[in-house]
């Protein structure tokens, strides 16, 4: 088991690698997606529906939620400061989303091997309704996220 200090290592690794790739993520800028919590293999992201985001049945287009979905992914599965891409992803709806809804992604690490690893995305809205489920396999480049001291 890990002790205190390893800990404290492996959080400040996850919060240095998610600041590195907030730098550059244009898109989760664009759509508002925000950050509120990292850790190894965690992360949870939030993005308030805007009208700009609605599709021609007036809710919210199932690829921005897809892309909610997918930037919790890319930060849970990047947050060991080992450069991380999809090898695959799917998304599964449950519930639509509304305009002003607040929707938060939770993605969670399910399995992680030498270069794969597997995670699942629950993304859910103000009220606690699901809205979609998202799970997504990870490949490891051998670059890291950050180099350096940041």
């Amino acid at each position: 088991m890990p002790d205190l200090d390893d800990l404290h290592n492996l959080q400040t690794i996850a919060t240095r690698s998610a600041a590195a790739m907030i730098k550059g993520d244009h898109a989760a800028a664009m759509l508002g997606i925000k950050l509120e919590s990292v850790s190894p293999g965690f992360a949870q992201m939030s993005m308030v529906v805007r009208e700009d985001m609605l599709n021609g049945h007036g809710i919210c287009h199932g690829g921005i939620i897809f892309a909610l979905a997918d930037t919790a992914f890319a930060y849970a599965c990047n947050s060991r400061n080992e450069k991380t891409v999809a090898l695959s992803c799917v998304i599964n709806y449950s519930a639509s989303a509304a305009l002003a809804d607040v929707l938060k992604a939770v993605a969670r690490e399910r399995s992680l091997s030498r270069r794969t690893g597997v995670y699942d995305v629950e993304i859910q809205n103000q009220r606690a309704e699901t809205i979609a489920f998202f799970r997504g396999t990870s490949y490891k480049t051998s670059a890291p996220v950050y180099s350096g001291v940041e």
